[in-house]
């Protein structure tokens, strides 16, 4: 369990870095550009890591269903979106929204077992923590730009002095 748990905090620290290495990259080029530079490097990638690591073994899919090959082109979609959603929200609200809709749909598809995952029952607590993240997001929101102001001429005053 605390693999699984540092595996995902490392899975989050590296998702937010590339998050920011995608949004720089779409200021200076356009978003399929950026797309096609992040999935194609990716693919490198893994393709490098796969062989050298599994070797033969890395083509061998023991029953997959056809329709699973194909999440690659959702990757298309979900890069796209999220470095065109950080350039009109920012990141820090961007990547919010992003987790507050991931933790939603995922609540979602294991409570109905959909897509071949095993069915888990809906909880009052699940429903509560995502409302707690939704609360979070909207003060969030609601609270953006407050503080910054008197920030800001804070540290003008500072740097006069």
């Amino acid at each position: 369990m605390i693999l699984g748990l540092l595996l995902a905090i490392l899975a989050g620290t590296l998702v937010s870095l590339q998050n920011i290495f995608n949004s720089k990259v779409n200021e200076h080029a356009a978003s399929s550009t950026t797309t096609t530079l992040v999935l194609g490097m990716g693919f490198a990638a893994s393709m490098t890591l796969g062989l050298f690591f599994e070797g033969g073994q890395l083509f061998h899919f023991h029953n997959m269903q056809t329709w699973y090959w194909f999440s690659g082109i959702i990757g298309v979609g979900i890069v796209t979106c999220i470095v065109r959603g950080i350039r009109l929200l920012g990141p820090t609200y961007a990547i919010s929204i992003i987790l507050m809709s991931q933790l939603g749909f995922a609540l979602l598809w294991d409570s109905q077992g959909w897509l071949g995952v095993e069915q888990v029952p809906f909880t009052s607590r699940q429903l509560i923590g995502v409302l707690v993240i939704v609360g979070g997001i909207l003060v969030f929101k609601m609270t953006e730009g407050r503080g910054d102001e008197q920030q800001v001429k804070g540290s003008a005053v500072e740097s006069t002095l």
